[in-house]
């Protein structure tokens, strides 16, 4: 009666860590940072929007992308890892395609691109600007002059714009080897009064992400505000109200997350601003920020810096910007409650790719990592077993005895578990050990862009997405598609045998419930892990095949837990 309730309870506690704990911790334990709000004369006044407002053109018709790029002047941008172009018209960066990136694994497949201008069908961009007092500012429409033909790492562009009431504008435009651009905005004042000048940034996109926004991985807004990620802002929440949420930081960065892309505005850290995502019309999206307003006096100018990152979310390049003082910046990928732990196990399976080549390989050899870390708790679990079921006919013979008592039944169970010195516990801690490692290869298969793409062995030519053959079309022979809920492939398939022989390992249960759960089991695991990446199929598959071994070997070290089986 107690192996069987030591079961159930283990089975229970571990689908609720796994599965819950996420939900639990997003929606009771919310972010130190809500949506900051002004106290204006005793009533709540939500942070004040930018007086410009650079969202996505609201009446804009949705055209060929080609033929938008051409209606306006341009300069090149064009990197180890950015191509694409400014617009400038209105200052804006709004042509970015990652050329080391593809939108799948065939040859001939185009390059990711990440932004796109107004008017064409999945419009993304970002751009600088300034609002003002006193003094006219550069809008969406404003043509700017370029100094420079091309921005590349080695060569800077600066666009410059007179007002012709005394002030001119510029920004100039560097970019690094990766996916960073720098933008140093000036504003020089030679006319006879001093102005009011607040410089802000802006990310515009036409439509949410297509990546689905889960409870294991974040997608939509998201920012750093005072030293704390905050992914509590979504496009539903703000679809439904308020359309606005602001927040009031020093340091930090904002912006939009897709499950491998980020684009992000990143203003000076040493500077206070306040930032806020909304909602447009339609489906259009923004992330902004402006910082405080600064008096410029005649003759004086004023430079600020901000940056804007747009690339893709590769956990290195992350790190090290947030080593050069983006706070934060690796949070960009939603790594969750078990960060602390995921983190490691990233950094060994990457190095473990870099050395040998094959994503696939390194995925078997991180299982005999965590194997064999594993082997000492696991040879307590075997000894614990057997001495478990040493002490089987004795327990049975107390239930008999006491089997109207169930109190004295309970103290005279405790007496025989310290009289034999055995805990019915012990057996359930390899399972407990074994879910943080298994939740943060989960998230580490699911979220680093690393694993994107990349090809194991024979069929699996992309270990971060489900096995591609399915056994109920003949692995493609039939022209159909199997419904997700039936899609049972290869390694599912070899993941619910290797499980199989694995219990048949076990000793067997005397309770004829535990023997139907655990001879259902298998399969039932089989279709519930059809539809996740390939590469965490492989790792179940391996740590099986391994449990088989291990078994086998404690097997001979603890032959009354052998006799067991074979009965």
């Amino acid at each position: 009666m107690d192996d069987k309730k030591n079961i159930i309870l283990a089975v229970i506690l571990t689908a609720a860590i796994l599965f819950g704990w996420p939900y639990v911790s997003k929606h009771f334990f919310p972010a130190a940072n809500p949506p900051v709000t002004k106290i204006e004369g005793g009533k709540t006044k939500t942070v004040a929007q930018p007086g410009a407002d650079p969202t996505t053109d609201q009446n804009a018709a949705i055209r060929d992308r080609a033929l938008v790029l051409k209606e306006s002047p341009r300069v090149a941008i064009r990197t180890p890892k950015l191509t694409g172009s400014i617009n400038l018209k209105g200052a804006r960066i709004d042509d970015i395609v990652l050329p080391t990136y593809s939108e799948t694994i065939a040859k001939d497949s185009p390059s990711i691109r990440l932004y796109s201008p107004s008017g064409t069908k999945d419009a993304y961009f970002a751009g600088f600007g300034w609002q003002g007092e006193g003094l006219k500012t550069p809008d969406n429409n404003t043509v700017w002059t370029a100094e420079g033909k091309e921005l590349t790492p080695t060569t800077p562009v600066t666009l410059r714009w007179n007002n012709g009431a005394g002030q001119t504008f510029e920004i100039r435009l560097s970019v690094d080897e990766n996916y960073m651009i720098t933008a140093q905005q000036k504003v020089s004042n030679s006319g006879t009064g001093a102005v009011g000048v607040k410089p802000y940034g802006y990310i515009s996109r036409a439509h949410p992400s297509a990546d689905p926004d889960t409870w294991t991985i974040h997608v939509g807004p998201m920012g750093v505000f005072n030293g704390a990620a905050n992914y509590d802002v979504n496009y539903k929440d703000l679809a439904k109200g308020p359309a606005t949420q602001g927040f009031q930081s020093t340091g930090g960065w904002l912006g939009f997350t897709d499950k491998y892309w980020l684009s992000a505005m990143i203003p000076d850290q040493k500077s206070a601003f306040t930032g806020q995502f909304r909602k447009g019309a339609g489906t259009q999206y923004q992330a902004d920020y402006a910082l405080e307003p600064t008096m410029l006096a005649p003759g004086k100018a004023i430079t600020q810096t901000a940056r804007l990152f747009v690339g893709a979310k590769e956990v290195k390049t992350l790190e090290a910007y947030q080593d050069a003082g983006v706070p934060l910046f690796d949070r960009a990928i939603d790594w969750g409650w078990f960060y602390w732990f995921e983190k490691p196990i990233f950094a060994l399976l990457h190095w473990l790719f870099e050395t040998l080549g094959n994503f696939g390989v390194a995925i078997i050899c991180l299982t005999f990592v965590v194997r064999g870390l594993m082997f000492p708790v696991a040879q307590r679990q075997f000894a614990s077993m057997a001495a478990m079921r040493a002490v089987q006919p004795k327990m049975k013979a107390l239930q008999e005895k006491h089997k109207d008592d169930k109190q004295k039944l309970q103290q005279e169970m405790m007496e025989l578990y310290k009289r034999e010195k055995v805990n019915p516990l012990a057996g359930c801690l390899p399972i407990f050990i074994q879910i943080p490692i298994f939740f943060a290869l989960y998230k580490v298969l699911q979220l680093t862009i690393e694993m994107r793409h990349q090809p194991f062995v024979l069929w699996i030519k992309d270990l971060s997405a489900p096995d591609p053959l399915h056994i109920l079309n003949l692995f493609g022979l039939l022209p159909f598609t199997p419904p997700s809920f039936l899609a049972i492939g290869v390694l599912a398939l070899l993941l619910g045998i290797s499980m199989y022989f694995q219990f048949k390992l076990n000793p067997a249960q005397m309770d004829p419930m535990q023997q139907q759960v655990f001879a259902i089991m298998p399969w039932m695991m089989m279709f519930i892990m059809a539809p996740f990446a390939a590469g965490l199929l492989v790792y179940w598959i391996t740590n099986n095949c391994l449990s088989m071994l291990q078994q086998w070997w404690l097997y001979r070290r603890h032959p009354q837990l052998n006799t067991a089986v074979a009965k």
